[in-house]
């Protein structure tokens, strides 16, 4: 897409100008700098342009792309051959860099000409009443009435009540949730529902969209005001007359108002002062998919319309397949298989069924379509996107290419939302705005948009709230690889049809989600073919045997090769140049030439699982040159050292600020003391032999973190058998005061220890895994953990546990896990807001249910919600 194309070009030249390694003949440097100026100017256009109308499509998009991608090349190129040819021990050496003039022009004029042509056509557009009209019209969301309230009888009866409440103040119901899903649906029934026929002086349906017109839907209003009272006449005269009339009509009568599908803050701000508030009872319901819209809308709460489960899936797509008729005892079961595949969305499944109900009902070709070996859910889906496609088009552009990429992992996959953020920002979809708006920043205020649009689904929560893993439903899925596909965004590669594909060569993306091992020959002839490649991507389950990879592509910026085992460090890859993440799994050590990926900024090193890891066992060790990478900031390597010469005050200090699975012997002064001083995030990783307190008395240094956030001990051989590990002075006396979060696991400490850092005042998460601290007992006193939100105890030996009045004042959220000894809990604060119980004894979740009650009856604004298993 053109869009992803601008940003990324922008991301490349902005480096190259304002490179300090890099110092540039000044002709060039002039052509350069213009360059920059140029797509600087066109993104801003097209952010001005953007505000105007959130949806342009451009005619010779494909034109505009390739010649944006097309300059992107030939600088790009230019500084992998000069990296490469003008150095040999990973340090540039102080050559001008320089560019081929005739070449650089020649793009240049083809980006010049593009720009032309993409500004003409989108002011054309912007003035183009009736832009992007045609697929607007036409398209339901709520499959006609065939999509019956199913599934969603409790929303139903919970809406249905606050309209027919006896409070006579005005009320607006907002009613959210993605496309699809039965908004309209849910609100039409409430409308239509006998007990309202004669409660309301005016009931009123308004259909909004996304393209509207105020005027318009004035007169849409008077239209229904005056059949309802059986007037022909037609106000005339422009908004305000339209105005005045609906406000007077509505004027002390009762009135039911849907504003259906609404899109935009804007037109709930203008429409509400057409609704009177004149205290008798009048009710206002918002369908939208946008939840700001919502919350907007609405000071009595969201109602979020949520999935269907497998039992009412079954019953939709039995009623449209058979209507009133029963379903053949022989179809029963593989009917359920095809409407679990639907993923609980109605709309797919009023679809997929109605495909089904003009097909052959036999139990074989009901089978090809559970199995998906015919092309009932392809040309289902097909349908679907045309109604899902309307939430991507409607993206800001800047959200589009992120929303995209989350097309590369595989259907139904659980992304991380850490991984997520990482790949969108080497991959140049991300541009920091200065200290105030951080890529870190950025990220997660575009996936808070993609959520609160209703295109992204969160899955699971992080401690602090936050979205620790995120998915796509499959029919956002299927929407998302076809437009990668058509704007040639990615490509993926899962077989030989795939790599066969036309225009294969032009692609810039790959993905890899399945069948590596026995696809990998195609795979590397498509990856051999493309020499402009930019990202290279295995996402599907990893291999436990080694698969050979080319990698041909000297402009490779994304390399995620974590899915594929090498048994040694790939060499070749160290003449990638232009690589900002790279992610793999091998068992041996990491060269010094590793400093001439000069702009990597992600490095991550997994060691296979069959590795079986021992204190006997010397670790693998990172080279000096580690230190020479400028541009690195997150930095894995599981279990390995860090290099310490004892000389760091020699060396510019590195910028990392997260770095994860090092071992312990890393935490020397000349590290953490000097190197990284700058560090965030630390978690550690100790392989512990038997009266091992060397290994877990090397945190001497911790406290030199003076900005460290995050920090995690995992030991990966915890001695149970022994009474206890170590003393408590090697670790707890010296965490920074203010860390935000602790995790520990195998540590063995005795629970009196913790008193540590039971005051630590910025503390907020506390996460104690596999005996992290031993013993019977664990007492809180006076004002332990002040400002603990979080509190997870998982695999402990803990008997009776004493929390104190005032211990945990802020607690919002306690997990206890695979506790099976606990015999005694007294708890005296009631802050916590959820208690969440997994597989522990019965006392535990007899306690977990008195402490529900209690909260229940004393706050009943707090809600408790225990797991059992």
């Amino acid at each position: 897409m053109a869009n992803a194309a601008l940003i990324s070009l922008n991301n490349t030249l902005k480096r190259l100008v304002n490179s300090h390694k890099l110092p540039i003949v000044p002709h060039c440097k002039e052509i350069v700098e213009f360059a920059y100026e140029e797509v600087q100017s066109l993104q801003n256009f097209l952010e001005r342009s953007d505000r105007k109308c959130s949806r342009l499509i451009l005619l010779d998009e494909r034109q505009i792309r390739d010649a944006l991608c097309e300059f992107e090349d030939v600088i790009d190129s230019h500084l992998s051959r000069h990296f490469l040819s003008h150095s040999s021990d990973g340090q540039l050496h102080p050559v001008l860099f320089s560019l081929d003039l005739g070449e650089v022009r020649r793009a240049l004029g083809n980006f010049n000409e593009a720009v032309k042509k993409m500004k003409d056509e989108y002011v054309n557009k912007l003035c183009d009443p009736l832009l992007s009209e045609k697929d607007e019209k036409g398209v339901s969301s709520t499959g006609g009435n065939e999509c019956q309230l199913v599934g969603l009888s409790d929303q139903f009866i919970e809406i249905r009540d606050i309209v027919a409440d006896s409070s006579n103040e005005l009320k607006t119901v907002a009613i959210l949730g993605m496309a699809g899903i039965g908004k309209t649906v849910l609100a039409r029934e409430v409308y239509e529902c006998p007990l309202f026929s004669n409660c309301f002086d005016f009931r009123l349906w308004v259909e909004i969209g996304p393209k509207y017109e105020i005027y318009d839907i004035l007169l849409g209003i008077v239209d229904q005001m005056n059949l309802i009272s059986g007037v022909d006449r037609v106000v005339k005269g422009g908004d305000g007359n339209s105005w005045k009339y609906v406000y007077e009509r509505l004027r002390g009568r009762k009135y039911l108002i849907v504003l259906d599908d609404v899109w935009d803050i804007n037109v709930w701000d203008c429409l509400k002062k057409l609704f009177p508030e004149d205290g008798n009872g009048s009710r206002i319901l918002v369908t939208t998919r946008i939840e700001d819209v919502a919350r907007y809308a609405s000071i009595y709460g969201v109602h979020r319309v949520r999935l269907l489960d497998e039992e009412e899936s079954w019953d939709l797509l039995r009623r449209k397949v058979f209507d009133e008729m029963p379903c053949p005892p022989e179809l029963e079961k593989v009917g359920k298989k095809i409407a679990e595949n639907c993923e609980g969305l109605p709309l797919t499944i009023v679809t997929v069924g109605s495909l089904l109900s003009k097909a052959e009902k036999t139990t074989k070709y009901w089978n090809e379509v559970a199995e998906k070996e015919n092309s009932v859910f392809v040309d289902a889906n097909d349908d679907v996107s045309k109604v899902l496609l309307r939430s991507y088009n409607y993206l800001p552009q800047r959200l589009k290419a992120c929303f995209l990429y989350m097309g590369v992992f595989p259907r139904n996959h659980e992304i991380p939302y850490s991984k997520l953020t990482k790949l969108w920002c080497a991959e140049g979809l991300i541009e920091p705005e200065g200290w105030y708006a951080t890529s870190k920043y950025i990220t997660t205020q575009y996936l808070s948009n993609l959520v609160s649009k209703s295109l992204v689904m969160v899955r699971h929560k992080g401690s602090s709230s936050r979205t620790k893993t995120c998915s796509l439903h499959s029919s956002f899925w299927f929407m998302c690889v076809n437009e990668a596909r058509k704007t040639k965004f990615f490509h993926s590669l899962n077989s030989r049809a795939d790599g066969l594909a036309e225009g294969v060569e032009s692609q810039r993306r790959f993905c890899v989600r399945k069948g590596v091992l026995f696809n990998v020959k195609d795979v590397n002839n498509s990856v051999g073919s493309v020499s402009n490649m930019r990202s290279l991507l295995f996402t599907g389950p990893p291999h436990q045997y080694p698969v050979p990879i080319r990698f041909s592509s000297r402009l490779l910026r994304v390399l995620d090769t974590a899915a594929v085992r090498f048994y040694e460090f790939p060499m070749e890859v160290v003449k990638l140049v232009q690589l900002r993440y790279l992610a793999l799994t091998c068992d041996g050590n990491i060269p010094s030439s590793i400093s001439k990926l000069w702009n990597l900024e992600y490095l991550i090193v997994l060691r296979h699982f069959s590795i079986i890891e021992s204190s006997g066992k010397k670790s693998p060790y990172l080279p000096m040159e580690i230190w020479d990478m400028k541009e690195l900031t997150h930095l894995q390597v599981m279990g390995s050292d860090l290099p310490d010469d004892g000389e760091a005050e020699r060396y510019i200090y590195s910028n990392i600020t997260t770095l994860l699975d090092v071992s312990a012997r890393s935490c020397t002064k000349g590290i953490l003391g000097g190197r990284i001083h700058q560090l965030k995030k630390l978690g550690l990783r100790i392989v512990l032999a038997p009266n091992d307190d060397e290994s877990l008395s090397c945190f001497d240094h911790i406290s030199c973190l003076h900005g460290l956030e995050s920090f995690k001990v995992f030991v990966v051989n915890p001695l149970l058998d022994s009474k206890f590990v170590a003393t408590p002075l090697s670790l707890l006396l010296v965490i920074p005061s203010y860390l935000r979060k602790l995790s520990l696991s195998g540590s063995g400490y005795r629970w009196e220890d913790i008193r540590a850092i039971a005051s630590l005042p910025g503390l907020q998460v506390l996460k104690l895994r596999c005996y992290a601290f031993r013993g019977p007992e664990w007492r809180t006193y006076g004002e332990d953990f002040p400002g603990l939100h979080f509190l997870l105890i998982e695999d402990s030996d803990l008997e009776n546990w004493r929390v104190g009045y005032r211990s945990f004042p802020v607690l919002r959220q306690l997990s206890v896990k695979h506790c099976y000894k606990l015999e005694e809990i007294i708890w005296d604060s009631y802050e916590v807001e959820v208690i969440e119980v997994v597989d522990c004894n019965s006392y535990a979740l007899s306690w977990a249910e008195q402490m529900k009650e209690k909260l229940v009856r004393d706050e009943d604004h707090f809600y408790i919600h225990s797991l059992f298993e």
